[in-house]
């Protein structure tokens, strides 16, 4: 078994009856940083933003993140797929 982060932004939000847009402007964070959080899309964080979203909610950064246990089958299902370089020429 392997452990991961998983981010509760959604989750204290909706708690709190508010939404990513009002994070965004509230926190001064982009709205695509945050949507990436959510969705487990991105691959790192700094302590600045973290900072940011816990003084705008007024909370503790482990209200925000949790670790939890995943098995390797869903880690691999959560890797993004690779993209393929389509590549043209202009002597066609």
């Amino acid at each position: 078994m392997d452990h991961s982060i998983r981010f509760r932004i959604e989750e204290v939000l909706r708690e709190r009856g508010q939404s990513l847009y009002w994070l965004s402007r509230a926190a001064g964070i982009s709205y695509t940083t945050l949507w990436r959080l959510t969705k487990d899309r991105a691959l790192g964080m700094n302590f600045a933003t973290l900072e940011k979203m816990c003084g705008a909610l007024e909370c503790q950064p482990g209200d925000l993140i949790e670790l939890t246990k995943e098995n390797n089958l869903t880690k691999k299902a959560r890797t993004l797929p690779s993209r393929a370089v389509r590549r043209t020429s202009s002597l066609l």
